[in-house]
C-alpha cells in the first residue's frame, strides 16, 4: 500500500461530529476547499446516550451529500466513519444503502489486542459485500501501548495481525490527545507534542514499527484561532515531517491549509529526487553531487526518500522555497 500514491492523498483528515446536521451544505458548497478528507465521527465526540440519534443523522446527512452529488458536480472529499465498536461497521452500511458508495472506510479508535480481530473480521467482510474497496484506519491511542514492558510485544503482535490484511489498511493513525488524557498533559500553541516526551516515545515507536510498511499520519492539533496558533501549527508539522509523519488529523477547517502547505515539497528536493530516480542502477558509481552542488545523492541511500518526496509533490504540489 505505501508504494501507491493513495494513503498520501487522505492528507488532512478533519474531523467532524456525526451529528453536526451542517456538514451537507458545507460539502456540498465546497466550504472547506478541494483537499482534505473528511472522518465524521461515532465516538469520542457524541455521549454515550446519543449515539442512536448521532447515527441516525450520520446516515441522513451521506444520503443526502449522494443525491445532491448526482445532481450537482461538486468536490466529494475521502469520507470515512470512526466507529465505537466493530458491529456498528455491517450495521451503519446496511442502513445507508446506496449512500455507502461515498465511503471510503472506517477510523478504528483505539485500535489495540483487544479489539483487532474483530475490527479486521468486519473490514474483510464488508469488503465481501461492497462494490468499492473500504478500508481501515487503525488508530493507536489505547493506554496498553503506554507500559515499556509490553509496547514493542502489542505493537508487533499488532502489525502482524494488519499485515495479513495489508491492502485494506489506507492509513496508521495516532491518538495524540488520548495519550495526553492519560498523563494528564496538554500543550500549549507555543508548544510540540514532540516535545512531551513520554508521548513522543510512544510516535516514535509506532513509527520505527508501522513506518517501513505504512503511511502513519501526525496527531491531532488543537489550536485554530488565538495567538501562535498556525505558527504553533507549522512548527509541529515540520517536526512530523522530521519524524515520518504524513498528514495529519485536523480539527477545524481553519487547518487545512496549513497542513496542505507543509506538506508541499520544495523545488530544491524534488529535482533531486527526480534525479535519484532516473538513476541507472548498472552504473559504475551510484552516487553525485546534487543539482545544485550541495549536498550528495546517493542511489541506493535515498531511494525511499526519492519516491515519498515525487508522491508528496503529486498530492500537495510543489514550492520554490527550500523547507
Amino acid at each position: 500500500m505505501k508504494n501507491s500514491i493513495l494513503p498520501y492523498s487522505v492528507g488532512a483528515l478533519l474531523y467532524c461530529p456525526a451529528n453536526n446536521e451542517n456538514i451537507v451544505s458545507s460539502i456540498c458548497s465546497e466550504r472547506f476547499g478541494k483537499l482534505f478528507s473528511l472522518a465524521l465521527c461515532l465516538e469520542d465526540t457524541i455521549r454515550d446516550e446519543y449515539v442512536e440519534e448521532a447515527e441516525h443523522i450520520l446516515i441522513s446527512s451521506l444520503k443526502n451529500i449522494h443525491f445532491r452529488h448526482l445532481e450537482e458536480s461538486f468536490y466529494l472529499p475521502k469520507i470515512f466513519i470512526r466507529v465505537r465498536n466493530p458491529q456498528q461497521i455491517p450495521s451503519l452500511l446496511k442502513r445507508l444503502g446506496e449512500a455507502s458508495s461515498l465511503l471510503w472506510g472506517f477510523t478504528i479508535p483505539k485500535f489495540s489486542l483487544e479489539n483487532a480481530d474483530a475490527y479486521i473480521e468486519e473490514i474483510k467482510r464488508a469488503n465481501e459485500h461492497s462494490p468499492q474497496k473500504l478500508y481501515m484506519m487503525p488508530i493507536f491511542e489505547s493506554p496498553s501501548i503506554i507500559n515499556l514492558n509490553h509496547r514493542s510485544s502489542i505493537l508487533y503482535t499488532l502489525k502482524e495481525k494488519l499485515d495479513r490484511t495489508e491492502e485494506l489498511v489506507l492509513n496508521i493513525r495516532v491518538g495524540g490527545n488520548d495519550l495526553c488524557h492519560i498523563f494528564g498533559f496538554r500543550r500549549h500553541s507555543t508548544e510540540s507534542i514532540h516535545s512531551l516526551r513520554p508521548i513522543a516515545s510512544i510516535l516514535s515507536d509506532v513509527m520505527t514499527v508501522f513506518g517501513m510498511d505504512y503511511v502513519v499520519s501526525g496527531p491531532v492539533w488543537e489550536y485554530y484561532s488565538g495567538t501562535n496558533w498556525k505558527e504553533g501549527l507549522e512548527t509541529e508539522l515540520e517536526q512530523d515531517r522530521l519524524c515520518g509523519f504524513i498528514g495529519k488529523t485536523v480539527i477545524h477547517p481553519n487547518q487545512i491549509p496549513v497542513v496542505n502547505a507543509a506538506y508541499q515539497v520544495s523545488e530544491y528536493d524534488l529535482n533531486d529526487a527526480r534525479d535519484i530516480l532516473s538513476w541507472n542502477p548498472s552504473r559504475n558509481s551510484l552516487v553525485a553531487g546534487s543539482l545544485q552542488k550541495e549536498r550528495m545523492n546517493e542511489y541506493k541511500t535515498h531511494y525511499n526518500w526519492a519516491l515519498k518526496i515525487i508522491r508528496l509533490a503529486e498530492v500537495f504540489g510543489t514550492k520554490r522555497y527550500r523547507v
